[in-house]
């Protein structure tokens, strides 16, 4: 969602400010890498963390690490003994990743892991209390159906982008990406058995409670 930018200085000046470690993150990840608006920022960050605090998950599972922003938000709000396990196929980033773990003092409660997610999940041993789905938008239906058999009754699963920048209102697209979160999307609607909802935060968050 596109954001007014008098509203978006009128929600900062009105929150909790921004960590530090996260703005710093923030900052130089745009400075050093293509496509930095993959990082969550402040306004999704700051969402992630509370809703995290909320549940207080003893285990998370991250799909996406990119730079680590989110990692970081989410894993202020584990149980005091919990850990988040964050996995990405890239591993150019993770160093730098793991640099801002250890600058949020959060590097004994993140596992990194390096792989495709569809291979790297079902061997772990976990269940998960908190998932937030952040990969390949072509993969999201993959992912969502393994995060499942990782999960109990309560189990929160967040999916970001799944407005897509407007595009999934955008009929017969070509588009792969944009037809993974479309398809994602429609798979996630007709199930009967959990509660979701969209919530319009930066480029759209599906909240789904299984």
């Amino acid at each position: 969602m596109i954001m007014n930018k008098q509203i978006e200085k009128y929600i900062f000046d009105h929150s909790t400010p921004e960590d530090p470690v996260l703005e710093e993150l923030y900052r130089q990840t745009h400075i050093k890498f293509v496509n930095p608006n993959r990082s969550t920022g402040f306004i999704q960050g700051k969402f992630l963390e509370l809703i995290s605090g909320m549940i207080k998950p003893s285990n998370i599972l991250e799909i996406g690490t990119f730079s680590g922003y989110s990692a970081i938000c989410l894993a202020k709000g584990l149980a005091e003994e919990g850990k988040l396990t964050t996995i990405d196929i890239n591993d150019e980033l993770r160093d730098f990743a793991h640099d801002y773990f250890c600058k949020a003092g959060l590097e004994n409660k993140i596992i990194q892991l390096t792989g495709r997610a569809q291979d790297v999940i079902p061997q772990l041993d976990q269940v998960f209390d908190l998932i937030f789905i952040d990969g390949d938008k072509r993969e999201y239906c993959e992912y969502y159906n393994i995060c499942l058999r990782k999960t109990r009754p309560g189990s929160f699963i967040i999916a970001d982008n799944v407005l897509w920048g407007d595009k999934v209102l955008e009929k017969n697209t070509k588009d792969p990406q944009s037809k993974g979160i479309i398809e994602f999307n429609e798979m996630i609607r007709n199930q009967k058995n959990i509660e979701k909802f969209i919530l319009p935060i930066k480029d759209g968050l599906m909240i789904i409670k299984i």
